[in-house]
């Protein structure tokens, strides 16, 4: 059975949808939360996929983020060995240090709620983005940012961050912005981090009124980036099991 490595580190930023994708394919997803200290692998050995989950911790210090370094570790080994991997926020600025580009604090300031990101054409041939263009309306929540590895290949962006999804290698994805919430997901963001969203200057009513339709919109885009992921992890199995 193929088996998906899924890094958590708080409770509210599970993998919800990417979860529900791979369970639907017959992957195995071992989840590891992290804030439990529940240990994570030393390498990559018997896992067909690698997710790495948001968190609102730094991934320029180890302070409050023990496992830092050892996951950057992590995405770089599922790089070289082309094991399918998403990175969502936290986890998209993780990939992209794991492949030595800078992650730093965004000019623009937070990006907290739904806004749209522009897919770009280099999108039409992704394997998860392909039928995609133009605006979509996701979830964002971030401060940070990230300049595109050396080599990647940026699929989207948006006018206050340039950098929203990469590519790199075949099959490594860094995603800034939350493609696989659902409204359990949104209500939780909204309640853990309210103190984000008042010094964005925002009000979390807005972000929760506004979820309805945005969830709607979304669907189409988080079910195809979801079920394709799933697939390529499931595949990846099949095809050593072949060998």
């Amino acid at each position: 059975m193929a088996t998906c490595l899924v890094i958590q580190h708080v409770e509210p930023e599970g993998p919800y949808e990417i979860a529900t994708a791979l369970r639907s394919v017959g992957v195995h997803v071992d989840v590891r939360r992290v804030f439990l200290d529940e240990q994570l692998p030393a390498d990559l050995e018997g896992f067909d996929g690698l997710v790495v989950m948001g968190g609102p911790m730094s991934v320029t210090s180890d302070e409050g983020f023990s496992t830092r370094r050892h996951e950057m570790h992590l995405c770089a080994s599922a790089v070289d060995s082309g094991v399918p991997t998403l990175g969502v926020c936290l986890g998209a600025q993780l990939l992209a240090r794991a492949l030595r580009a800078r992650v730093y604090a965004g000019e623009a300031g937070p990006e907290i709620g739904f806004a749209p990101v522009h897919v770009s054409e280099a999108a039409r041939d992704d394997p998860l983005l392909h039928g995609f263009d133009g605006e979509q309306l996701v979830l964002h929540w971030h401060g940070d940012t990230f300049d595109c590895p050396a080599g990647a290949v940026l699929l989207g962006s948006n006018d206050n961050y340039a950098n929203q999804v990469f590519r790199v290698g075949s099959a490594a994805w860094g995603f800034q912005f939350h493609f696989e919430v659902s409204d359990i997901a949104v209500k939780a963001f909204v309640a853990t981090f309210a103190g984000e969203i008042a010094r964005a200057g925002l009000d979390a009513k807005d972000v929760v009124d506004a979820m309805p339709m945005a969830l709607n919109q979304l669907a189409p885009l988080q079910s195809a980036i979801t079920t394709r992921f799933a697939q390529l992890v499931h595949d990846r199995d099949l095809a050593n099991w072949r060998h």
